[in-house]
């Protein structure tokens, strides 16, 4: 088994993604073995190359940067990616760690030159965070807390309760069963019920009994 780092370099500037791939030519032990301009490029790429680690851009033509690591995570799950974006709001680092990214930073000058330590972290089994982009994504975890009650509902959307079925046991109204799972599901970044009740699981939020 090579010890050799491999890199997938995804970004739809090719001026941005030939500048990632010099730097991480210079680095022993990491080699750049492809590069993609967009999403679909990017899963192509993935499915061939089986690259440990994809730089993905945020901002693409076909879809955004969260929404393709989720795809190639959820199909090659053993894929390390750290997402590059010129965005840095809560919101955005928020939505890049929901979709499983291991490590985020900002195309500013002094930052993306942290690629290779990023790189040489997430295949450590780390993280890679700048301290600024650490403390938003702190600020970000503390807002979104489940509360009680909706830690309630999501047990008993595990125990695979309706709609109607929690608002009879609660004693609230169907309407209000609603907008808790759908403030869940936002909180915990979910598609749907079934996938709030999988995050729950993986996050330690929900645990199977005895």
């Amino acid at each position: 088994m090579s010890d050799v780092i491999t890199v997938l370099v995804v970004d739809d500037n090719l001026l941005l993604r030939m500048g990632l791939m010099e730097i991480i030519a210079q680095e022993e032990g990491v080699e750049a073995v492809g590069m993609a301009a967009n999403g679909a490029e990017a899963f192509t790429q993935v499915k061939a190359l089986r690259p440990d680690v994809v730089t993905m851009d945020y901002q693409m033509p076909d879809e955004d940067g969260a929404a393709c690591t989720r795809r190639i995570l959820a199909a090659y799950p053993g894929t390390k990616v750290i997402l590059l974006s010129v965005f840095d709001s809560e919101e955005d680092i928020w939505r890049a760690v929901q979709a499983g990214v291991s490590g985020y930073l900002t195309k500013k000058a002094g930052e993306v030159e942290g690629i290779v330590e990023a790189i040489h972290s997430v295949m450590q089994g780390g993280t890679y965070f700048p301290a600024r982009i650490a403390q938003k994504l702190a600020q970000r975890k503390e807002q979104e807390e489940l509360t009680p009650r909706e830690l309630e509902v999501l047990e008993f959307l595990a125990d695979g309760n309706s709609n109607k079925d929690m608002a009879e046991i609660l004693g609230i109204s169907l309407g209000t069963v609603k907008v808790h799972i759908q403030n869940l599901r936002e909180k915990l970044g979910a598609v749907d019920r079934t996938d709030a009740v999988a995050i729950g699981f993986k996050r330690g939020l929900l645990r199977l009994e005895e």
